[in-house]
């Protein structure tokens, strides 16, 4: 099991990045969050297995038809968070 820390930067948001990054960590068994923050990046946090994660990242890396990813930023933890589920958060807290 791995924790990793994405930040995706490009246009990312208003074209359903979220909502796709859930339905691929779903398929892939991914727990975690994903949501749009201020500044127009998109954040998620997941675990899952290695390989999981790869697939996850190489989406990210494209995202949905209408995004333009500019870059993607990983940050690999060792603290396991033992997420539920992936959800995506509507608004930050």
């Amino acid at each position: 099991m791995k924790h990793l820390n994405v930040l995706v930067k490009g246009k990312v948001q208003g074209v359903y990045f979220r909502a796709s990054t859930k339905a691929v960590a779903d398929q892939l068994g991914v727990k975690g969050f994903v949501l749009n923050q201020p500044d127009g990046t998109v954040y998620l946090e997941a675990e899952g297995d290695a390989m999981a994660l790869d697939f996850l990242l190489d989406f990210c890396k494209e995202g949905p038809y209408d995004a333009e990813v500019e870059a993607v930023e990983v940050t690999e933890t060792t603290e396991l968070k033992h997420f539920k589920n992936f959800e995506v958060i509507k608004k930050i807290k």
